[in-house]
């Protein structure tokens, strides 16, 4: 079997799989909040994703020149 083919399969079944996740989730209308998580974060993993966030800012910001 050739590697693409094989790869093709691969990526053919992550697609599918996800259709049916995500039609099972529209279909049991569940509701995903994604703020939820960030609720129940304690104080060190906010300061944590806060400074990830703002180097992630400032690279890009360096990079491009914008911000």
């Amino acid at each position: 079997m050739p590697l693409w083919l094989l790869l093709l399969f691969l990526i053919g079944g992550l697609l599918i799989i996800s259709l049916i996740a995500d039609w099972v989730i529209k279909n049991k209308k569940i509701k995903i909040d994604l703020e939820e998580g960030v609720k129940h974060a304690n104080e060190s993993e906010r300061i944590y994703t806060e400074k990830a966030l703002d180097d992630v800012r400032h690279k890009i910001g360096n990079d491009n020149g914008n911000l």
